[in-house]
């Protein structure tokens, strides 16, 4: 889906804004474009029903919650096309943050947070290995995190066709 073009100057501003603070208010908002507070609301809420606002959240430390260990695992199943029982299944579990259908011999990609590794093999073993459509998993424990944001690029910029 290509929705930029759709996008004025002014929804890609509210839209960058509401990136780097969900909280931030539409007055506040129409403050620093200099539109008035009702026609922010109405941009907002026109943005939200296209689907490019899709909702807001608080980010959490995972850490800070006894939730330190970033795995990502791939998951080769025995699914056959059309027939995806483990996507759902993976998704389910708590946690999985992040399933991904992707290209190639493996069939999933998993983002996994765990207390500690002993959880993240009782993850893999019982509930993962107790799949019966999962043939196996292939894991990568993250050390360190370089780069973590859920922030998307709003610019005004066509995309490169290669």
């Amino acid at each position: 889906m290509y929705i930029i073009g759709m996008m004025d100057e002014t929804d890609r501003a509210i839209v960058t804004m509401l990136q780097a603070d969900g909280r931030i208010a539409n007055a506040e908002i129409a403050r620093r474009i200099g539109m008035a507070p009702s026609a922010i609301l109405e941009r907002i809420r026109k943005l939200e029903e296209r689907g490019i606002v899709r909702g807001y959240t608080a980010r959490v430390d995972p850490g800070a919650l006894g939730y330190g260990l970033l795995a990502y695992v791939l998951v080769r199943t025995t699914d056959c096309p059309g027939q995806d029982q483990t996507g759902p299944a993976l998704a389910a579990l708590p946690e999985v943050q992040e399933v991904h259908h992707i290209a190639g011999d493996d069939c999933f990609l998993v983002k996994v947070r765990a207390r500690d590794t002993e959880s993240l093999g009782r993850l893999l073993r019982e509930r993962l290995g107790g799949m019966t459509s999962v043939r196996n998993t292939r894991t990568t424990i993250v050390l360190d995190t370089i780069k973590d944001t859920t922030l998307v690029p709003v610019d005004a910029e066509e995309p490169h066709h290669v």
